[in-house]
């Protein structure tokens, strides 16, 4: 078999009227070790593309025969999709959000960082195949695929509209907002779009914005100098150098503060972020995208969010879609849950749902969309007494729709049932017991005379069900940890309220007496969000915030 033949990468096209700026360019770009190929015009720009092939085209936004996204324009509409990125003026960010909507894969700003164009390059190229380019091109494509298969499964046309719009934004590095109800898997789909991207070998770092009290979020997005404030013992790095080179996601965007939505504003604008105490700024090389299951145009009419930076992230934007609108996936979904249920459980062979499981699932509206699937499979999983998942190990499915194959709720004379633990809490950590089944009781005729005092040798009455803590206390045997105790019932209540709430915290916040903030931080000091991040990263689909 004949050795495969190498290719020398295509050229880099450099347009820029300005001779000095394009010697700068041509010097720089070959000491990275490419080819550099020059254009002062838009017209002579046009020509070397009717000419020859390139890896990359770097063009000025004002050139003196025209604008460079006319450039754009032509390229995000050939079929070659060659990778194209604009020099703006300082400041002009203006220009750079409409040179990304127009498709282009990237900016940079004048005067020009030799680091940033180092990196620019490497993010274009780095997607580009180098040797026998038609079958490495269709092997990476084919890689990327499977990925975000893997990522998000389903076979709906939902899903595939999904996949189809993540192969378009994993070739831009423009910021992404991502918008869908709570645990339609919108952190998973962030978590795809960077993995099939050019970034994909470096990290992708997710941040709840609604975790993180307002007084401790600069120094958590841009970290701190040694001796900024008390408590500063050594310098430290934040979310954006934590995410250097790669991505980094803004969960609940909608929750975060209008003085912090200043900052990060510019942070996006300028690609540099400045330590709490530091006397210089630092150039970060970061994709942004957002998360939010609200309105965010909306936000920005009520004057809740700020226009400026709605403008700077919203470049590109996808919906997922809710569990409702894809329900044929819910097999998918089921089967690729179970899989990893069984690797986190140990077994040699997972545990499938029954016909009947199945189809009651299939009439299932779902509220709380993937997730609500994940944590009511988690549970049944360990509830289940052999390998296939019967339908009463699912428990009640009551979303208040009375639709046929439904479980009825409970008659207003029976006792509420306490709710299973939610599945994502660490198991060992608070009591875990199976949820009983429901019973009518029987019915007490009421005394004609009043009834005897119970002989002092008689059995105490069965305690009543109690709530969670009352339940925790219960068969303890001194001595104990007390505060890890506290913590594990504090943890236990918590996850009851969001449990009963479907998983959305803005309603299980009052059933705990807490406002939003109070609950998200409790979320994050107990680790219950640890818990459903760990679970999202191997699970089918999560989201980051319910």
């Amino acid at each position: 078999m004949p050795p495969r033949l190498s290719r020398a990468p295509d050229p880099i096209l450099v347009i820029d009227d300005e001779a000095d700026l394009r010697e700068l360019l041509d010097i720089s770009i070959r000491r990275m070790g490419h080819d550099v190929v020059l254009a002062g015009s838009l017209a002579e720009a046009r020509a070397k593309l009717a000419q020859g092939r390139y890896s990359l085209v770097l063009t000025d936004m004002r050139l003196g025969d025209g604008l460079g996204i006319e450039i754009v324009r032509q390229l995000s509409a050939a079929p070659e999709r060659i990778p194209v990125a604009v020099i703006t003026a300082y400041g002009s960010a203006d220009n750079a959000v409409e040179a990304l909507k127009a498709g282009a894969f990237d900016y940079i700003a004048k005067p020009v960082s030799l680091e940033q164009l180092r990196s620019l390059v490497l993010n274009a190229l780095g997607r580009q195949p180098r040797d026998n380019a038609d079958a490495d091109a269709a092997a990476a494509a084919e890689q990327a695929a499977d990925r975000a298969a893997a990522l998000l499964p389903g076979h709906s046309a939902a899903m595939q509209e999904v996949r189809r719009s993540l192969s378009r934004l994993a070739r831009s590095m423009a910021p992404v907002v991502i918008s869908g109800e709570s645990g339609s898997g919108k952190e998973r789909a962030a978590r795809a779009i960077h993995a099939t991207s050019a970034r994909a070998a470096h990290p992708f770092v997710a941040v709840n914005c609604g975790a993180i009290p307002e007084n401790l979020m600069e120094s958590e997005f841009f970290g701190y100098v040694k001796g900024a404030f008390t408590g500063a013992d050594a310098e430290r790095g934040g979310f954006f150098q934590a995410a250097n080179g790669g991505t980094l996601l803004l969960d609940e965007v909608a929750d975060l503060p209008l003085p912090m939505q200043v900052k990060l504003l510019r942070a996006l604008q300028e690609r540099r972020v400045r330590k709490i105490g530091a006397s210089r700024e630092d150039a970060v090389d970061v994709r942004v995208m957002c998360a939010s299951h609200k309105d965010l145009a909306a936000m920005v009419a009520a004057g809740q969010f700020r226009q400026d930076l709605y403008y700077r992230l919203n470049v590109l934007a996808l919906r997922m879609p809710t569990l409702r609108e894809r329900g044929e996936d819910i097999p998918v979904l089921a089967r690729a849950i179970l899989d990893h249920l069984a690797v986190r459980y140990g077994d040699a062979h997972p545990k499938r749902l029954s016909p009947e499981a199945l189809q009651r699932l299939a009439a299932y509206p779902f509220p709380g969309n993937v997730r609500e699937l994940e944590n009511l499979l988690e549970r049944a999983y360990a509830f289940a007494e052999s390998d296939d998942i019967a339908l009463a190990d699912l428990g009640p499915l009551d979303a208040g729709t009375g639709r046929a194959g439904l479980m009825p709720a409970p008659a207003p004379t029976m006792a509420p049932q306490p709710m299973a633990p939610y599945p994502y809490a660490p198991w060992g950590t608070g009591v875990v017991a199976p949820v009983p089944a429901a019973a009518t009781p029987a019915p007490v005729p009421p005394p004609a005379e009043p009834l005897p005092a119970a002989p002092a040798h008689a059995a105490p009455e069965p305690e009543p069900a109690g709530d969670p803590a009352e339940r925790a206390c219960r068969g303890i045997v001194f001595p104990i940890d007390l505060p890890a105790k506290l913590e594990a019932v504090e943890r236990e209540l918590i996850l009851q309220a969001l449990a009963q709430t479907n998983f959305n915290r803005t309603a299980a916040a009052p059933l705990l007496g807490l406002n939003l903030r109070q609950l998200r931080y409790r979320i994050q000091q107990l680790g219950i969000r640890e818990a459903m991040d760990a679970a999202d990263r191997g699970a089918v689909e999560g989201e980051g915030t319910p």
